[in-house]
């Protein structure tokens, strides 16, 4: 299986991964030590938190290394009046009667908190391609699906503003 992601992607992935692996794995690993020299480590919880951040920096490294290992480089090749990937898109919901405003980006940037869809999420997959004032059915799940119209698109670019998920 490879990873989608953009050349902005990989960059701060690979950006990420020096940070964790040239600072901040000396510095985790000093605390480490530090924290063991404070004496019995079965009530130690200096120790216990140390290493489990040590841990989390390389559980995150591996992550990075596998994820950089298995990417394939994609661009936005959608039409100039089409969806296509970092383009901003206000659709309307015809059940729920409203307006909703959407980004597409790769998996790895998705936010929905911040209007950040993945483009494989069934919103995400089903949006792109789509021009203003076509309908097209979001399939949520094998069992739930609902309609929508593309009401306007904002093209975009990666200009690198979405920041990685931790997880």
């Amino acid at each position: 299986m490879h990873n989608e992601l953009t050349k902005i992607d990989l960059q701060k992935m690979r950006e990420e991964l020096d940070y964790r692996r040239i600072t901040l794995r000396p510095q985790l690993l000093e605390e480490v030590k530090v924290a063991r020299s404070f004496g019995d480590l079965s009530e130690n919880f200096e120790y216990k938190a140390a290493k489990q951040e040590k841990n989390k920096n390389e559980s995150r490294i591996r992550y990075l290394e596998n994820m950089i290992k298995t990417a394939r480089i994609i661009e936005d090749t959608s039409a100039a009046d089409a969806v296509g990937l970092y383009d901003r898109v206000t659709i309307w919901l015809e059940d729920e009667e409203e307006e909703e405003t959407w980004q597409v980006v790769t998996t790895v940037r998705q936010d929905v908190l911040h209007g950040r869809i993945s483009k494989e999420s069934p919103m995400g997959s089903a949006l792109l391609g789509k021009k203003v004032g076509e309908r097209f059915l979001v399939q949520a799940s094998k069992d739930f699906s609902y309609w929508a119209v593309v009401r306007s698109i904002e093209k975009g670019e990666d200009d690198g503003a979405a920041a990685l998920n931790r997880f």
